[in-house]
C-alpha cells in the first residue's frame, strides 16, 4: 500500500507531461528550497521552456521533536514574459512547509487532562528560479519563493531561498 502511495504522484504528474515525448526529458534534482520541499529531491518532466516536478524533502528537523517531511509539486516556465533565454523561470507550487503544535486541557471530575496537538502546514506559492545552464540542461539553480499557508497559530505567509542542482 505504501508503494502505491509513492507511485500515485508520479503517475498523476505524467498526465501533465508534454504529449510529444521527443521534446520532453526527465530530470532529478537535489537541493534546498521550494523545488525540493525544503531539503530534498525532485523528479521533473523537462522541455525547452518548462519544468513540472514532484518533490520530497524535510522542512524541519529537531533532535527533540523529530523531523517534518513531506511532498510538493510545481510548474516552472521560462517563456512567460517573452524572454529570449530559458534561464529565468517563474513558477507556482504547493508543498508541505512546516508543522505547528499547541496544547490544550480540559477539566473533568477526575482532574485536568492535557492534550498535545500537531498539524502539518501546507503552502501554495509563486517562485523565481535562475537556471545557470538553462531549464532543459543539467546545472545549478538559484531562486526565491513566497507562499501563503493554512496555519492557524503560526505565520500565514512564508518563503524559501533556493539552491540546488538538476541532473
Amino acid at each position: 500500500m505504501k508503494k502505491l502511495a509513492l507511485l500515485l504522484p508520479l503517475i498523476s504528474l505524467n498526465c501533465f507531461a508534454e504529449e510529444n515525448s521527443q521534446d520532453t526529458d526527465y530530470s532529478i534534482g537535489l537541493g534546498l528550497g521550494a523545488m525540493y520541499s525544503g531539503i530534498g529531491t525532485n523528479f521533473s518532466f523537462v522541455s525547452e521552456n518548462d519544468l513540472k516536478y514532484i518533490s520530497a524533502g524535510c522542512v524541519e528537523y529537531s533532535t527533540i521533536s523529530g523531523s517534518t517531511c513531506g511532498f510538493g509539486a510545481g510548474w516552472i516556465k521560462t517563456n512567460l514574459f517573452g524572454a529570449n533565454s530559458n534561464k529565468h523561470g517563474f513558477g507556482v507550487y504547493i508543498s508541505l512547509v512546516g508543522q505547528e503544535s499547541y496544547s490544550s486541557y480540559t477539566t473533568t471530575t477526575e482532574g485536568v487532562e492535557y492534550y498535545n496537538h500537531e498539524s502539518d502546514i501546507y503552502g501554495a506559492g509563486v517562485s523565481y528560479t535562475y537556471f545557470m545552464n538553462g531549464i532543459n540542461k543539467s546545472g545549478t539553480t538559484f531562486g526565491v519563493s513566497v507562499h501563503a499557508t493554512n496555519a492557524e497559530f503560526e505565520h500565514s505567509f512564508g518563503g524559501f531561498f533556493q539552491v540546488g542542482y538538476q541532473f
